[in-house]
């Protein structure tokens, strides 16, 4: 009896929710219900009920942004100076993503150099990939905001993202790729010109640094150098960010016009 009450009042609970429910769905010792279809309940990313969803729309916040993310559109190489918050690694990365997803491109290729920022840390324990986790770090941070760890992870199995530092790219040729070079200040000119000699067929680079942010001794970076003379290419597009295209703090842009 009380059993059959209980019934008839988790029934009469889901019809005020939901609206008139087919009692025939409800049959005895069944575990298995239909779902209410007044519920407006939507599997699909865009709905607002879901807790995270990784397939976001890019939109540039700057006009320097618009710029960068165009010529990434239109260009096979391109070079992204500006001050620190602009936006360069993660628009760089997003592009790449979106490409991969899209088809465009076969796989991506992140490449960063592994220099201290003024200090020297030791020797680190570990495997290679342990040892150069913590300078590869802001890749995997930018990654992961538009993928999954675990979509990460799985691409990076498959061989479809590869993450690696400056020292292992000599020698090769980067065909149907999109390859991102991040930090390039901390790069000699000797370096810039053989990562820019790696672009192979159907692929694009995105080259993004500070200049006046190196952690090189003095005149030692060769990204200045590098993207003034790239600059007379037609077919290669130099974007340079501003203070005003700081999407970081507010503090930050305060902060880089008087240090």
């Amino acid at each position: 009896m009380e059993a059959s009450m209980t019934k008839r009042a988790a029934l009469k609970r889901q019809a005020r929710e939901f609206g008139v429910l087919d009692t025939k769905q409800f049959i005895e010792d069944s575990k298995v219900r239909q779902m209410p279809r007044h519920a407006g309940w939507s599997p699909y990313p865009s709905n607002d009920e879901r807790d995270q969803g990784y397939l976001k729309t890019l939109k540039p916040k700057s006009d320097g942004q618009a710029e960068l993310m165009t010529a990434m559109d239109e260009y096979n190489l391109v070079m992204a100076l500006g001050p620190a918050g602009t936006g360069k690694t993660y628009l760089a990365v997003a592009k790449a993503v979106e490409a991969l997803e899209a088809g465009k491109v076969g796989r991506i290729v992140l490449s960063r150099p592994a220099v201290e920022a003024g200090e020297s840390i030791g020797f680190l324990p570990g495997d290679m990939e342990d040892k150069l986790a913590p300078y590869l770090r802001p890749l995997y941070d930018a990654l992961s905001d538009r993928l999954s760890m675990k979509r990460v992870k799985a691409l990076m199995a498959e061989g479809l993202i590869e993450i690696a530092p400056i020292g292992y790219m000599r020698g090769r040729t980067l065909n149907n790729a999109f390859i991102v070079v991040d930090e390039a200040q901390n790069c000699t000119y000797v370096q810039l010109k053989m990562l820019l000699t790696r672009l192979g067929w159907h692929s694009t680079m995105v080259v993004t640094g500070d200049p006046h942010q190196s952690d090189l001794l003095p005149g030692v970076s060769g990204l200045s150098d590098i993207s003034e003379r790239l600059e007379q290419v037609p077919d290669i597009a130099v974007v340079r960010l501003a203070e005003r295209d700081i999407v970081r703090h507010p503090l930050v842009a305060s902060m880089i016009g008087v240090l």
